[in-house]
């Protein structure tokens, strides 16, 4: 088995992507767009399996879902259409928020979709929203400087391979603003974020093993349906709205799948 890290440099991927397609292998394992956009620009022959692709139609890896068509497959991650739900669960937790700061890198592939439909939800929820972008290290104070120039009521942060890398600083402005905010992935809330909402990561890494194990034994990646996550889990952190002085309305926490206390 054969790994390769970017240490957080996407543009280093194409050149790794390559480096596995000469060893050669017989399978590449892609975690996400980043990787299957490299992976996909140094083979299109040996089968490679997603582990979290975003809206992987729209991003051109596969045809359908039912039959990917290609040399792409595996497990997807929350469809387009989760970008309103999380608009509508932080609507819910700060129904005052009148403008949203969204923290997000516009340069992740598959971001438009994603992009598309939160606009919908928040032009249907009277919102406004700012977008806070986030493409390197070195954009983080300057774009929070900016953006805070006019204090939004609240935050919505995607999450993704970049801005996961940055999760601590965003925990810690927005503690230090006292800010409510809600994210993609559930990690962030168990490092001290308030409340997440989505497909949990970790399930998705043994179904791509299935995937791998499949194509080792012959099957073809064209023929086997991408996967979907069915169960979409909202965390909450009580101990957060705790230190903002903020309360969890009751039927926030009927929904929620976990409570941090």
């Amino acid at each position: 088995m054969a790994y390769r890290w970017a240490e957080g440099r996407p543009e280093r991927l194409p050149a790794l992507a390559a480096e596995l397609v000469r060893l050669p292998v017989e399978v590449i394992i892609a975690p996400s767009n980043y990787e299957i956009v490299a992976a996909r620009q140094a083979t299109r022959t040996i089968p490679i399996v997603m582990v979290a692709g975003a809206d992987p139609v729209g991003a051109g890896f596969i045809a359908s879902l039912a039959r990917p068509g290609g040399n792409v497959t595996g497990t997807a991650i929350s469809p387009p259409e989760i970008a309103g739900k999380l608009l509508q669960l932080l609507k819910e937790l700060v129904p005052q928020a009148r403008r949203v700061a969204v923290i997000v890198n516009p340069d992740f592939p598959g971001m438009a979709a994603y992009a598309q439909e939160f606009d919908v939800g928040a032009r249907g929820l009277g919102v406004t929203t700012q977008a806070v972008p986030l493409r390197e290290g070195s954009d983080f104070d300057t774009a929070w400087v900016h953006s805070m120039r006019d204090r939004p009521d609240a935050l919505y942060v995607v999450v993704d391979p970049l801005v996961g890398m940055h999760m601590g600083q965003i925990l810690q402005l927005a503690a230090r603003l006292r800010l409510p905010a809600i994210y993609t992935a559930r990690g962030a809330v168990e490092a001290g974020g308030l409340m997440s909402y989505g497909p949990g990561f970790e399930a998705m890494i043994p179904r791509a093993a299935v995937y791998v194990d499949k194509i080792l034994q012959g099957a073809n990646p064209a023929d086997l349906p991408v996967e979907q996550p069915m169960k979409f889990d909202l965390v909450v952190n009580l101990k957060t709205a705790k230190a903002l002085d903020l309360t969890i309305p009751p039927s926030l926490l009927l929904q929620a799948d976990e409570v941090i206390r």
